[in-house]
């Protein structure tokens, strides 16, 4: 089953147990998957990788938002994104861990023999290359800097 028709049966099953919060969320997710669908000069049909990066970057402005509302004061609409991120980002591929990440980082940097910080950013693409969607861009990043420390 490819993950926009399992997006849909979750979104079934929520509807019939009425799980609210699930419920529109997925709604939400569903929309964002038909709007890109129909995006450009022809319908086609969403690839699993292209869905998942309308949910990396659905889950991304929910952080954006929970620090946003968490600055306004609104602890309450935060609290409402936070509870949102855990049904979008069960979608996602499972991630690699930051300790792992660090191991890749170390095995690349001796591999294409980078030594100073000028190199970084090849480094970083070296590494997102090689975790795909498995790994967030900001903590490959992470791990890339403190290599350099």
């Amino acid at each position: 089953m490819n993950l926009k028709s399992q997006i849909v049966a979750d979104l079934t099953v929520a509807m019939k147990n009425s799980a609210e919060l699930e419920k529109e969320v997925l709604r939400m997710l569903k929309a964002e998957i038909m709007k890109a669908e129909v995006a450009g000069s022809e319908k086609k049909e969403l690839s699993d990788d292209e869905i998942v990066k309308i949910l990396k970057r659905m889950v991304k402005q929910r952080y954006d938002s929970i620090e946003q509302f968490e600055k306004g004061g609104r602890t309450e609409l935060a609290a409402r994104e936070k509870s949102e991120i855990p049904l979008l980002e069960k979608y996602l591929p499972a991630q690699i861990a930051p300790e792992k990440i660090a191991e890749i980082v170390a095995t690349k940097k001796a591999e294409l023999q980078i030594f100073d910080k000028s190199k970084m950013g090849m480094l970083i693409g070296a590494v997102m290359k090689e975790v795909g969607d498995s790994a967030d861009g900001s903590i490959v990043k992470n791990c890339v800097e403190k290599s350099f420390e």
